[in-house]
């Protein structure tokens, strides 16, 4: 990574894009949080992530699999039931998720408080002042 004062400049030996690639997707680091608490079966990992497509799920633990986060364990039963687990290599993410999970934190509190003072800023005249000085009628 070389560094200009106007700029930043991610060649192929960028630690930040390298981890990006791997990171990558929507659903991605949330398939990874939730296996962070152990083995999950493929219907445990739907109903935890809200919202996400059957297929889409699918692709993203492939994807996973091939890049060597996740293993995957088939059992012979009817109906057939698959494991995902993350490998060693996977639970090296767990910082990079406890340090998403802390900054979402701080952004969830700043949240609330200018929900909070929103509210109690509306004044006698009717014109509700926001952050920044902004008004908002």
């Amino acid at each position: 990574m070389k560094l200009n004062a106007n700029q930043t400049i991610c060649d192929g030996s960028c630690p930040v894009q390298r981890a990006a690639q791997v990171l990558d997707g929507k659903w991605t680091i949330l398939v990874l949080r939730d296996l962070l608490g152990g083995k999950k079966r493929y219907s445990e990992l739907q109903r935890s992530l809200t919202g996400i497509s059957p297929r889409l799920l699918a692709a993203r633990l492939k994807a996973m699999e091939h890049q060597g986060l996740v293993a995957r364990t088939a059992f012979a039963t009817v109906p057939p039931t698959t494991e995902y687990a993350l490998t060693a290599q996977g639970h090296q993410i767990m910082p990079v998720v406890q340090a998403m999970a802390a900054y979402g934190q701080t952004l969830l509190q700043e949240d609330a408080k200018a929900t909070r003072s929103v509210v109690q800023a509306t004044s006698a005249d009717g014109v509700t002042r926001v952050r920044g000085g902004r008004r908002v009628a």
